[in-house]
């Protein structure tokens, strides 16, 4: 049997194949060959297949040989790996663009805690047997955003979830448990985990056209639901669609519905702000998401504006609703309503300790340096004759999807058919965006060589924001 640590070589096994790797290999590399051109359908459309980015390697767990605990070979061989993949890490966020996380975060002061095995499980308000939690920090939070949105600490209830995904999920079953014949309702640029919730509770959805802002187009909401005055509405309101930024009207949507004969009893909506929930309340003139008006939860992640290290999120539902979903659990000696029955109990300290030092006037502050600086980003962008759009409430700048498949990669770009998109974080400086706009030109200058011309864009992004020859 080869041991772990033969010859100094690290060995990784990928399916049935064993390779024995030089000294310097980075055990975090991902595929180092180019990318394959993009499959597409008769269309011209880009086709998604499975596993064609999947890692070639990968790293194995080998069994401590009997004389490690002498040696110390075992801990340094983990060391070292650990090391590169640091290394790597530091020099993968110096190209993070396309994606909502806020890499600009400080926790040293928590590193205390990490020895402890946090969880959280059960109903926030109630303790279990379990002592290792975090509850009051937990509960914290939650009072702050339930301040934020509007409404008394009596007449709500929620929890710090796991991911944005769990908080649409919770939303989305809340609503349904109780509207259990509603139609879902849902713009086509809701995130995925909105479709996923119909899926998983078997309900009837119907995805609504959206304008090319990718804000729900209302007119296509009222013929739909004019369509289905029998059955009551559950809505998903997007605070940002993940693509284009895009705030769908809350005021219009709730007009929508009541002039289509919908009393407040026969429609719930859930608001996934997963990105601007948080951003919205601090953007002047910005329209209110708030409990005063009829919505029934709202929930945002953690792990993005905000900074927090881990995927989390929070959410808030009215304390009249949760009861469909609350049960007793003797054996935590506590009420459950939460989609995951364990929690992460580091993640409501890390919210706690950020919200404690940014405050409102720290988060009004980086709300504005992201629009500020997304607005250079996107007149850069047309100045260097590429079609960009910025939607008026948004940090996120859609621009022409580079044709280049490593390029995309490198800067890590979140693309979908003709375009692309980066979301200006706390975390993304002027220095780094000009950094990505000179690759980018200097690339695209390659691209272009054969004499094609700038691409038409104005389905994707409308005929004021497209520069191709027709709409110049």
């Amino acid at each position: 049997m080869v041991g772990p640590l033969e010859s100094d070589h690290t060995i990784l096994a990928m399916s049935e194949k064993v390779e024995i790797l030089s000294d310097d290999f980075d055990p975090t590399a991902v595929v180092t060959e180019p990318l394959p051109s993009p499959v597409t359908n008769g269309g011209g459309e880009r086709v998604m297949v499975l596993g064609r980015n999947v890692h070639t390697t990968s790293l194995a767990v080998t069994e401590p040989e009997s004389n490690d605990e002498f040696t110390g070979d075992k801990e340094a061989y983990m060391a070292s790996v650990l090391a590169r993949y640091r290394k790597t890490l530091v020099e993968r966020t110096k190209y993070h663009l396309g994606y909502p996380y806020n890499l600009d975060f400080d926790y040293g002061a928590l590193g205390q805690l990490q020895h402890f095995s946090i969880n959280n499980l059960g109903d926030p308000f109630i303790e279990s047997n379990y002592g290792v939690h975090s509850r009051p920090f937990e509960v914290g939070v939650l009072d702050w955003f339930a301040c934020l949105w509007e409404i008394e600490r009596d007449d709500y209830w929620g929890y710090i979830t796991n991911c944005g995904t769990e908080g649409n999920l919770h939303g989305i079953l809340v609503g349904r448990e109780m509207l259990p014949d509603g139609i879902l309702y849902a713009s086509t640029e809701s995130h995925y985990s909105v479709f996923k919730a119909a899926r998983m509770y078997r309900m009837e959805c119907d995805k609504v056209d959206t304008l090319i802002s990718g804000e729900i187009d209302c007119d296509d909401l009222r013929g739909k639901l004019l369509a289905n005055k029998d059955k009551p509405a559950i809505l998903n309101v997007n605070i940002g669609t993940t693509v284009k930024g895009a705030v769908d009207d809350l005021d219009l949507v709730i007009k929508t519905l009541e002039e289509c004969g919908f009393s407040h009893d026969r429609f719930y909506i859930h608001c996934d702000g997963a990105l601007f929930g948080l951003m919205m309340p601090f953007v002047k003139r910005a329209p209110k998401v708030t409990f005063n008006k009829p919505i029934g939860s709202v929930s945002v992640s953690g792990h993005k504006f905000v900074g927090c290290p881990m995927p989390c999120g929070v959410q808030i539902t009215r304390m009249k609703h949760i009861k469909v979903l609350s049960s007793n659990v003797e054996y935590l000696a506590s009420r459950d309503a939460t989609i995951m029955g364990s929690r992460n109990g580091h993640a409501p300290l890390f919210l706690w300790y950020t919200l404690n030092r940014k405050g409102y006037k720290g988060f009004q502050k980086e709300v504005q340096k992201c629009l500020r600086n997304a607005h250079y980003l996107k007149d850069r962008l047309r100045e260097a004759g590429i079609s960009a759009m910025l939607n008026e409430l948004s940090s996120t700048v859609v621009f022409e999807r580079p044709k280049d498949e490593e390029f995309v990669r490198r800067w890590q770009l979140a693309c979908q058919g003709d375009i692309a998109h980066v979301v200006v974080m706390p975390s993304v400086t002027i220095k780094k965006l000009d950094h990505f706009l000179k690759d980018l030109v200097e690339h695209r200058s390659i691209w272009c060589k054969d004499g094609s011309q700038t691409p038409c864009l104005a389905k994707d992004v409308g005929t004021n924001n497209c520069v191709c020859p027709a709409h110049k």
